[in-house]
């Protein structure tokens, strides 16, 4: 029982410096801060994460392989419904570690493994996208030229990942509330699944239409 202790009071850890850090941003929440919330000492925390840079890598490994899981999904895309689907679930997870997104520049400037391994996911999306593109093609739901493809789903990966900070310069002390989290994916989703609209089949877009009125107009 003693073993598993540490384990739990790391997780614990980075539990709750997901929250401050999607709260306040990550600049703005010290060690200090994060060992007052968990009740514990600083050196409690230091002994689990030595650094603050820890914490950061740390969350988004956390990150990463999620993000990993659902991308690997994006071959099973056939039609409107399902890339909906998808592009939404693209956004959840993004929105549960919005801290990231938030601060990215910052935090790429500071951090570079961070910087190394963004660029991976980067590229991990664009490939998701393509493939997503690849088997929307192949079930007819899209008829997209092969050399637009690639500047196609470039365009898709800029909207999923500034949709966030796009969202917080519109309305910086509510955007990345809890309370507004529905909306803002749901318009997120709604922007990166429009710029397939030229390229749907007609029916198709016409499902694309109803979608996204049923969720309201993507402001």
């Amino acid at each position: 029982m003693t073993k598993k202790a540490p384990r739990r009071t790391a997780e614990r850890i980075l539990e709750v410096t997901l929250e401050l850090f999607n709260r306040f941003g990550e600049p703005n929440v010290s060690t200090t801060l994060i060992s007052a919330e968990l009740g514990i000492s600083p050196g409690n925390l230091y002994y689990h994460y030595p650094a603050k840079d820890e914490l950061i890598n740390s969350l988004f490994a956390r990150y990463e392989r999620a993000l990993g899981e659902l991308l690997s999904a994006s071959d099973g895309v056939r039609n409107v419904e399902d890339a909906w689907f998808f592009l939404h679930s693209l956004f959840e997870r993004i929105w549960e570690y919005r801290f990231l997104y938030r601060d990215l520049n910052d935090l790429l400037s500071k951090n570079r493994l961070l910087e190394t391994h963004f660029q991976a996911v980067l590229k991990n999306k664009s490939r998701a996208i393509r493939q997503m593109l690849d088997s929307m093609s192949r079930h007819s739901a899209v008829r997209i030229d092969a050399r637009e493809t690639e500047p196609t789903a470039t365009s898709m990966v800029v909207v999923l990942t500034y949709w966030l900070s796009f969202e917080y310069v519109r309305d910086p002390r509510h955007a990345l509330e809890p309370d507004n989290a529905q909306q803002a994916l749901l318009r997120g989703a709604s922007h990166v699944l429009n710029l397939l609209a030229p390229y749907l089949e007609t029916s198709q877009r016409q499902h694309l239409m109803t979608l996204t009125s049923a969720y309201g107009s993507p402001t």
